[in-house]
């Protein structure tokens, strides 16, 4: 059988010509097993893919020769097929939604995941561990005592900080922040930095890296990544119950199923009877619409 790796990482560094760069990701590509998405802005790379094992190497030598490159913290993840259904490379504005341009310089601490365990079991009272990831991430799981900001888009973080501050004191307030990969807090840390607070730290390598390197310690659930996989325990070798629940009978679930209504397309949480019951829809009304694919029960809905 073959084998795949599937791979994150993101660099944070001037890009001076991306539109080559997308050019030259493209022609690298074109004769390997590997799909993903990898986006480029003249501020840097996020990309996330999968690759035939045995096309890795060719990857890791050609990324990493390059001397822009050289010490990118790459995640790497085993995996029995592809994870993402095509290869796309493409420019992107921002690699962040976040509508305003931020100072990378004024950016969190970064800690290992073992000091990051650490200072979670400091148990430290004036300390505040915040989710930067979507209500859908946070459901399927998270950190224990983490706080989830509680807005429809991340375009609303910088309102976030603001209100943040009228309820912890910005100088005597220390902020832990973590996202999946890490590239969101190398943003969302500055604007923090910038309403204030001083002692702000990020996970490094998010909790993609986390898992890998420590485990479930603290983690409650399971993670939520972009692919066709959808849901992953952070750790392979430990399996951690199931926090989320069915979005109609509620017994435990952490499938997540698109709404079969097309003009929906809500990824929902669905146990298989109650998406069985229900069409593969996540509402009545969605049920009796008129542009409904055919719903097909699938172990791990892609």
């Amino acid at each position: 059988m073959e084998e795949y790796l599937v791979i994150a990482f993101y660099v944070l560094k001037k890009i001076e010509s991306p539109h080559v760069e997308v050019k030259r990701f493209h022609h690298f590509f074109s004769d390997k097993d590997a799909t993903g998405r990898i986006y480029i802005s003249e501020e840097g790379i996020n990309a996330q893919l999968s690759i035939l094992k045995r096309d890795s190497e060719a990857f890791f030598d050609w990324f990493l020769a390059d001397e822009r490159f050289k010490d990118t913290d790459i995640k790497v993840h085993k995996f029995s097929e592809h994870a993402f259904p095509r290869m796309t490379v493409k420019y992107r504005e921002q690699l962040v939604a976040l509508d305003q341009k931020v100072d990378l310089s004024l950016g969190g601490k970064h800690v290992s995941p073992g000091e990051w365990k650490e200072m979670l079991e400091s148990e430290d009272p004036n300390t505040i561990v915040i989710d930067v990831r979507n209500d859908y991430e946070w459901e399927v799981g998270h950190f224990a005592g983490a706080e989830k900001p509680n807005f429809e888009t991340f375009r609303e973080f910088p309102n976030y900080v603001k209100e943040l501050r009228e309820r912890y004191d910005p100088k005597a307030t220390r902020v832990l922040m973590y996202c999946t990969g890490g590239i969101r807090c190398e943003l969302y840390s500055c604007l923090m930095k910038e309403e204030g607070f001083d002692s702000v730290y990020q996970l490094e390598g998010g909790v993609i890296k986390y898992g890998l390197e420590v485990g479930n310690d603290h983690w409650l659930g399971n993670l939520f990544v972009f692919d066709d996989r959808l849901v992953v325990p952070i750790n392979d070798q430990e399996a951690n119950p199931i926090i989320s629940k069915c979005y109609d009978c509620e017994v435990s679930t952490d499938r997540y199923v698109n709404c079969a209504n097309m003009d929906c397309n809500k990824l929902f949480l669905g146990c298989f009877e109650c998406v069985e019951k229900n069409k593969g829809c996540c509402c009545e009304e969605c049920m009796e619409a008129p542009r409904t694919r055919e719903f097909v029960q699938k172990e791990r809905p892609k």
